[in-house]
C-alpha cells in the first residue's frame, strides 16, 4: 500500500490551520509520525481514516483510490486504533472482538469465531478471553485495541499514540507486536510523541510541527543532522543550574560532586564535556530547537 498526500489543508473557523499544505508519501511497512502535542498528528489520522474531511487537498491510495471519491472502498481496507479507545463495559474480551469482527464485515459465524480465537492468540490475550474487556490492564486494553484493528486483515493500519500510559514492558511488547505485523503486505502508520516508539520500529518517518511537514525521511537521516551537537557534560551543582537555563537538557545522572548531563547545543561555552553520538531523541530535540525554534513550545 502506498499513500500519497498532496497539498492537504485542514482549516478551522477563525482561520487556524491544523494541517497546512501537507505533501507526504507513505510507503509500505512501518511509518512513524512524530511531533509535539498540537502538531496536527491526530487531525491527519482522522482525515486518513475518513472520520474528518480536509478543507482542501488530495489523498490517494496506490495511485487509484481517492479519499474524497472512494471512501467506502478505503474504509474496507483500514484498521484504526485511536488514542482514546473504550470498550463496552459488560462485554467479555472475546465478545468485544467478535462484535468488532461483525462491524468489520465478517458475517459468517464459524469464520468469525476462528478469526477471533487466532487474533486473541496473536496478541497474547487468549487466556483472558473470558475476562470483562473493561477490566483488563492498560497494556491488555491496547493489545485488544490493536486486535480489533487487525481482525479483518486490513491493508492500512493506523495507530494513534498507542503506548501512552503503558509501562516499559508493555510498551516494548506492543512495539514488537507492531513490528511483527509490519512484515506482512501492509502499511502501518504509528502516530506518537514518544521518540523511542519510532526509533525502535520505523524505517521511514515524518515530523510535523504546527500543522506543517518539518522533516520526511529515515530516522537515521534525522539522527545524522544532530551529529556534532550532542554533549556529555560533567557539571557541579552550580553549573548544572546554569546549564539547565541555557540548553535543552536530555538527561541527568547524579555523580560524585555533581551531575552528568546530556545536552543539545552548538557549543558548551567552556563547560567540561565531550561530544557523543546522537540518537533519535537527541535529533528530535536538535531539530525542534535549532531548525524550528519550537522546543520551548513542544
Amino acid at each position: 500500500m502506498h499513500i500519497k498526500i498532496e497539498n492537504l489543508n485542514k482549516v478551522y473557523k477563525g482561520g487556524s490551520y491544523a494541517i497546512k499544505n501537507l505533501n507526504l508519501e507513505i510507503p509500505n511497512g512501518m511509518f512513524g509520525l512524530l511531533g509535539p502535542n498540537g502538531a496536527g498528528k491526530s487531525t491527519l489520522m482522522r482525515i486518513l481514516v475518513t472520520l474528518m474531511k480536509p478543507s482542501s487537498g488530495k489523498v490517494t491510495i496506490n495511485g487509484t483510490l481517492d479519499l474524497a471519491k472512494n471512501r467506502r472502498e478505503i474504509r474496507a481496507m483500514l484498521g484504526y486504533l485511536p488514542q482514546d479507545f473504550s470498550f463496552f463495559s459488560k462485554l467479555k474480551t472475546y465478545e468485544f472482538l467478535d462484535y468488532a469482527a461483525r462491524l468489520a464485515g465478517m458475517k459468517n459465524g464459524a469464520t468469525r469465531r476462528t478469526a477471533v480465537e487466532q487474533m486473541l492468540e496473536e496478541v497474547g490475550l487468549f487466556e483472558a478471553r473470558d475476562r470483562i474487556a473493561n477490566k483488563l490492564s492498560g497494556g491488555m486494553k491496547r493489545r485488544l485495541g490493536i486486535a480489533q484493528a487487525l481482525i479483518n486483515d486490513p491493508k492500512i493500519i493506523i495507530v494513534d499514540e498507542p503506548t501512552t500510559g503503558l509501562d516499559p514492558e508493555e510498551r516494548i511488547r506492543f512495539r514488537n507486536l507492531l513490528s511483527t505485523i509490519s512484515t506482512r503486505d501492509v502499511t502501518i502508520i504509528l502516530s506518537t510523541h514518544i521518540v523511542g516508539d519510532i526509533s525502535s520500529t520505523c524505517d521511514n518517518m515524518a515530523l510535523l510541527n504546527k500543522g506543517n511537514l518539518a522533516f520526511s525521511g529515515s530516522p537515521e537521516q534525522l539522527v545524522k543532522e544532530a551529529e556534532g551537537f550532542v554533549w556529555l557534560i560533567k557539571a557541579t551543582e552550580k553549573e548544572y543550574l546554569e546549564i539547565n537555563e541555557k540548553y535543552p537538557v536530555i538527561s541527568t545522572i547524579p555523580i560524585d560532586g555533581g551531575w552528568e548531563v546530556q545536552v543539545v547545543a552548538e557549543n558548551i561555552n567552556g563547560y567540561y564535556g565531550t561530544q557523543i553520538k546522537p540518537n533519535l531523541e537527541h535529533a528530535y530535540v536538535h531539530f525542534m530547537e535549532n531548525k524550528l525554534n519550537s522546543w520551548s513550545n513542544a
